[in-house]
C-alpha cells in the first residue's frame, strides 16, 4: 500500500512533459493557476480570498476586469471589481481569462514580440466575434478567445531558445506547398506547434484547446470524420485561421501561405462559402480595430 503522505510517482506523460518543457525552456505555470484550481477543487470556493491575490497586481486586476467586460464573455453589466469578475466569468474561465493576459507578460519585450502579440489579441477578439456570427454557435466565444491568444505561443518560446528561428519562421510563412510545422521540423528537433500545446498543458488549458494548438497547421484533420481530435478542437482552428485571413485582408500584414493550404477545409467546417466572405470581412472590420 502506497504511504498516503507520498506524493504519487509521475506517470510516463508526465515525466516527458516535465523533460521537454525543461529542455525547449518552457515559462513555468503562473502560482495563480494553481491557486484558481485549487479553490476549483472545493464545494465553496473563496472568491474572496482569490480576489485579494489577484488585486495585489494592479496590471493583472485592471486587465481581467478589462477582459471580463469584453463582449465575448458573455456579462450582461459591467463588471467593476476582481470579485464581480470572479462570480461573472467563474472560475473556469476566468484562469483562462488570466492565462492570457499573464502569457505575453513572461516574455522579454520587444518591437517584434510586441506586433506579435497585438496580432495575437487582434486575432483573438476576432474569433470570439466570429463564433458568434459564423459557425451555428457551435463553438463559444470564450474558448475561441482563448484559443487565438494561444494558438502560437510556441513561437515566442522558440524565439528564445533558438537564435536562428527567425529565419526558420520566414521561411515557414513564406512556404506554399510544405506544411508549416514540416519547414520547421528540417530545422529543428520540434515546432511551435507542439511547443504551444506542452504550454497549455503545463498551464491546465482544456484539452480540446491543447489539441487544438497541437494541430492547427495540419490541413488533413480539420475536416475528418473523426473523434480524434474532437469537432470543438477543430472548430477552434478553423475560427481561428478564418480571423486571422480576414486580419491579413484588412491590414495588408503579416502574410502567410496558410490560408490556400487551409482555407478551403476551415469554410466548409465553419459552413461559410466563399462568396460570403467579403460580407463577413465588412462586418469584422470594427472588431479588428478596437483597441484592447
Amino acid at each position: 500500500m502506497t504511504n498516503a503522505t507520498e506524493a504519487p510517482s509521475p506517470s510516463p506523460v508526465d515525466a516527458l512533459l516535465e523533460s521537454s518543457i525543461k529542455d525547449i525552456g518552457i515559462p513555468p505555470r503562473p502560482v495563480i493557476l494553481d491557486r484558481i484550481s485549487r479553490e476549483m477543487l472545493k464545494e465553496e470556493p473563496d472568491y474572496k480570498r482569490l480576489a485579494n491575490f489577484i488585486g495585489a497586481d494592479v496590471s493583472l486586476s485592471a486587465s481581467l476586469i478589462k477582459t471580463a467586460n469584453s463582449p465575448f464573455f458573455g456579462c450582461r453589466n459591467r463588471v467593476h471589481s476582481i470579485n464581480e469578475a470572479l462570480m461573472m466569468l467563474g472560475l473556469d474561465i476566468a484562469s483562462r481569462a488570466i492565462a492570457g493576459i499573464i502569457l505575453r507578460k513572461v516574455f522579454p519585450a520587444s518591437p517584434q514580440m510586441e506586433r506579435f502579440w497585438d496580432a495575437s489579441a487582434r486575432i483573438a477578439r476576432l474569433s470570439g466575434w466570429l463564433s458568434q456570427y459564423v459557425g451555428n454557435h457551435k463553438l463559444r466565444a470564450d474558448d475561441a478567445y482563448t484559443f487565438g491568444l494561444f494558438r502560437d505561443c510556441g513561437i515566442p518560446v522558440l524565439l528564445m531558445r533558438f537564435p536562428d528561428y527567425h529565419k526558420t519562421l520566414a521561411q515557414a510563412n513564406g512556404e506554399d506547398q510544405l506544411s508549416f510545422t514540416a519547414v520547421e521540423e528540417s530545422h529543428l528537433p520540434t515546432h511551435h506547434a507542439m511547443v504551444g500545446c506542452l504550454l497549455a498543458q503545463s498551464w491546465w488549458l482544456p484539452e480540446e484547446t491543447c489539441l487544438a494548438i497541437r494541430h492547427h497547421h495540419d490541413a488533413a484533420i480539420i475536416g475528418m470524420p473523426s473523434v480524434n481530435p474532437p469537432l470543438t478542437s477543430r472548430y477552434r482552428i478553423a475560427m481561428a485561421q478564418f480571423a486571422e485571413h480576414l486580419v491579413q485582408r484588412h491590414t495588408g500584414l503579416s502574410h502567410t501561405r496558410e490560408w490556400p493550404k487551409l482555407g478551403g477545409a476551415c469554410l466548409r467546417l465553419l459552413d461559410v462559402t466563399e462568396d460570403e466572405v467579403d460580407g463577413i470581412l465588412a462586418e469584422a472590420i470594427p472588431i479588428m480595430e478596437a483597441e484592447e
